[in-house]
């Protein structure tokens, strides 16, 4: 009876600990949620989303009933400048305004890796700047109406567009993680972002012997291959290293921070 009563409480102590291990997040997933919280409680998200949707509709609609084609190519070919100026507006606060606050040291002692911090970071910032592209959608709706669009490029478009996002997103987080000023890390985040953008329109000026590597690193020429409905694979490696490089930029600055 009492062996009983003993295996009873041992099962029931245990469930508690079996609950909490169920219970229990990777690092990386809380700090996501974390992050997600304070961006749609703040309005910079909705603010910037808003003047992004009013700066790439005027971009289609100014010229889309002039041309008299149902197609979004100007939308996407001013994606990436649009995606330079308003990306860095979404993660200047990612870390600066973690620094400023005084809450990064906080962070810093939290239990989970420096790679666990930026990654919850990273993730949740790029839902954010993709969430911004989702009512662009309407877009496609409206070229339907109008017209019988080439939907190869603008699945292209879309693809590259998620990308272009995430190698972006990745500069913008490492600028951040530079400074406790948001307006720096702004001017830092667009300066990189809006070079790679336009290096290739000023190709022309430059020597014969840099003209290929200007091609090479510009995200405008990998976007605008993708955009054209062409699905290579250099141009998906060029986006996913461009946001690994970065990526590991950050985890960098913010060990140092750490050790420092």
């Amino acid at each position: 009876m009492s062996s009983t009563i003993n295996e009873n409480a041992t099962a029931t102590s245990a469930r508690p600990r079996e609950q909490a291990g169920k219970r229990a997040q990777p690092g990386w997933k809380v700090i996501m949620k974390r992050e997600l919280a304070a961006y749609f409680s703040s309005p910079v998200a909705y603010i910037v989303g808003c003047f992004f949707l009013l700066f790439s509709g005027f971009t289609l609609f100014s010229t889309f009933f002039i041309i008299k084609r149902a197609e979004l190519r100007n939308f996407f070919q001013m994606l990436p400048v649009i995606f330079s100026l308003f990306i860095p507006a979404l993660t200047m606060r990612v870390f600066s305004e973690e620094r400023r606050s005084g809450s990064f040291e906080t962070l810093l002692t939290l239990p989970v890796s420096t790679a666990d911090v930026v990654t919850g970071k990273y993730l949740a910032t790029l839902s954010a700047a993709l969430l911004m592209l989702v009512p662009t959608l309407s877009y496609v709706l409206t070229c339907r109406i109008f017209g019988s669009p080439d939907m190869g490029p603008i699945v292209g478009g879309y693809i590259g567009s998620v990308l272009l996002c995430a190698a972006f997103t990745a500069i913008g987080l490492y600028a951040s993680s530079l400074t406790r000023n948001q307006i720096i890390a702004f001017f830092v985040a667009f300066a990189i972002c809006i070079v790679l953008s336009a290096i290739s329109n000023f190709a022309v000026l430059l020597p014969g012997s840099l003209v290929s590597f200007a091609s090479f690193i510009s995200a405008s020429s990998h976007f605008e291959s993708i955009a054209r409905g062409i699905v290579d694979t250099r141009d998906i490696i060029y986006f996913i290293s461009l946001a690994a490089v970065f990526f590991v930029l950050t985890v960098r600055s913010i060990e140092n921070s750490r050790k420092g």
